[in-house]
Order: structure tokens, then C-alpha cells, then sequence
């Protein structure tokens, strides 16, 4: 497998368990031993203790091997955040919404507990990322300050006569990129989970000899596609975990490519986008103490929904 632990700790179970049954004991064990749940600094260490026994666990039975030293010839990857700022008139709709989710999250929170609330927590997380995304997601005809950026990023690049992949997990967000496109006549391809013809489609970009798009839905497209005759990638909006966006950069950086791969994450600032960003940073010292840099983003707590939710 190429992700051995993408959402949570569970997944290493799950491939343990079925190449060889029964060496992590059962779930309930496999919980209640590993994935210890804590807070404060005590709860902080018994934690880094958990997984350090789980990684020793594991070594005897998982051989792991990462890219660079498999494929020692693969060119440099360069990840590069990029800010875009909202528009005003987007500006006052994010904080709009912002202001009314939370307090309708707060109030279910304190009526229900936290892990009841979730469903209501993520709806209102993902308006708010579509607002940042485009305000039309949500069905108003404001200007995307978003959009305009990663317009204004395309352009040099398709005068350099590069081909770019651009990533989003609205499928609707990649419709409007299209019409985007489509009226400044850049070649554009586009895979999402409503795609027939998947091969076709990366053959088709892949073959066109012309400098263009390939708008591609996250989880739809993230894994299992070559894709190297592009060698830069856009991640129009972060995705919670680490490892589906790293997913979505190999398509590009991966064997047969010849040439520096360069990867764009579009953040709004002072939004829950850079606030996604930043706790991803956080969490992945859970997956970096179990296997390496693969990263995961663990489940929200009270203080992440604080945090989330918070103006500043």
C-alpha cells in the first residue's frame, strides 16, 4: 500500500489484520492500547508512548520504503503556499456565515456533546471552505478572490507552454474553473467521480501536445493516475488530510517524470482554510512517530472547534 494510515489509526489494524490475522489482537484491544486518547501533557506522553510501542509492534512484518529511495532519479519536489485574499464583498459573506454557524455549532455542541454534534459541524465547515472556495458554490454572485488568483497564477505558466494540474473536492468548484477557462480559450481536460472513461480522458491529456488544465476532483482522481507530463500541481482547496493532498501531488511526481515538480496550495488567510493548514501541521506527529512523514488529521476536539470557529 502506498498509505498504510490515511484518516486514523484503525487503518494500520485493518492491512495488519489481514496479512496476518490476529497480531494486533482485536479492535477493541488495538484501541484501547494504541490509540490513546489524552489531554494535557501527561495525556500528551502517553500518547507519544502508545505509538512508539505500536511502530516497534509493526516493525517485524512492515517493510517500509520511501520514494527517494526507490527512485533515487526522481526530480526535486517544491511545495509552495500561495495567500489569496478574499474579495470584500466575499469577505462580509464569510463572516456572515461564520457568525451564525457558530453559534448554532456552539449551541448543539452544549445540548449534545461534541461527538453527537459532527454531521453539523462539518456542514458548516465545508460552506464556510466552499465560501472561501467561490461564493456561487453557495449560490451568491459575488467575485472569488480565489479564482482571480489562481487565474493570474495560470497565465505565465501557460505562456511557458506548461501543462498544470488542478485539484479541488467541489466537483461544482471545477465546473466554474472550466467556464473559467473555457472564455479565455486554455485547452482543458476534466476527471471527476462522474467521469466515464477515466483512461481515456489522462490519455487525451497526456497526449495533447498543447499547454493546458487538467481539472481533476480530489478524492476521484488523487490516486492511481500518471500523470507527468504536467509538472505543476494546484491544490485549489486544502483537504483535512495531508495525506490525500500528497496523493494528488505523485500524480505528477512520480517515475517517468524528467522534470522539477512545483505544487501550489491556495490558502485564504484568516479563514477556516489556513486554519485547516495550520492544525494539519499539528496533528502529523501522529503519523510521524508511527511510520514517517505520511501525516493524517486526527478527530476534532472541543478546542480545535474553538479554534475553527474563531474570527481571528
Amino acid at each position: 500500500t502506498g498509505t498504510p494510515l490515511e484518516n486514523k489509526l484503525l487503518d494500520l489494524w485493518s492491512i495488519s489484520d489481514f496479512v496476518q490475522p490476529g497480531y494486533l489482537g482485536s479492535q477493541e484491544h488495538f484501541n484501547q492500547t494504541y490509540d490513546v486518547r489524552g489531554t494535557g501533557e501527561e495525556g500528551e506522553m502517553a500518547q507519544r508512548v502508545a505509538r512508539r510501542r505500536l511502530s516497534s509492534k509493526l516493525r517485524p512484518i512492515m517493510l517500509r520504503r520511501l520514494k527517494r529511495q526507490v527512485a533515487k532519479d526522481l526530480p526535486e519536489r517544491i511545495e509552495v503556499r500561495r495567500d489569496c485574499e478574499l474579495s470584500d464583498e466575499q469577505r462580509k459573506l464569510y463572516l456572515a456565515e461564520l457568525r451564525r454557524s457558530r453559534d448554532q455549532i456552539m449551541q448543539a455542541v452544549a445540548e449534545k456533546g461534541l461527538q453527537k454534534s459532527k454531521i453539523h459541524v462539518l456542514a458548516a465547515l465545508t460552506r464556510l471552505r466552499q465560501i472561501c472556495c467561490h461564493p456561487r458554490l453557495v449560490g451568491s454572485d459575488t467575485a472569488s478572490g480565489k479564482t482571480e488568483t489562481l487565474m493570474e497564477l495560470l497565465e505565465p505558466l501557460l505562456e511557458e507552454g506548461q501543462k498544470v494540474l488542478v485539484f479541488s473536492q467541489f466537483v461544482q468548484m471545477l465546473k466554474l474553473m472550466e467556464g473559467e477557462c473555457s472564455a479565455l480559450n486554455i485547452p482543458t481536460h476534466v476527471l471527476t467521480g462522474e467521469s466515464k472513461e477515466r483512461q481515456q480522458i489522462v490519455q487525451a491529456f497526456q497526449n495533447d501536445p498543447r499547454p493546458g488544465v487538467f481539472l481533476l476532483s480530489l478524492r476521484a482522481a488523487g490516486t492511481g493516475l500518471n500523470l507527468t507530463t504536467a509538472s505543476y500541481v494546484i491544490l485549489y482547496d486544502p483537504w483535512w488530510n495531508p495525506a490525500v493532498e500528497a496523493q494528488a501531488i505523485d500524480r505528477s511526481h512520480r517515475i517517468g517524470q524528467t522534470r522539477t515538480v512545483h505544487a501550489y496550495r491556495l490558502i485564504t488567510p484568516g479563514t477556516v482554510e489556513e486554519k485547516i493548514w495550520e492544525l494539519q501541521q499539528r496533528k502529523a506527529q501522529t503519523i510521524t512517530d508511527v511510520l514517517g512523514e505520511e501525516g493524517f488529521a486526527r478527530s476534532l476536539s472541543k478546542e480545535d472547534l474553538d479554534y475553527l470557529f474563531s474570527e481571528d
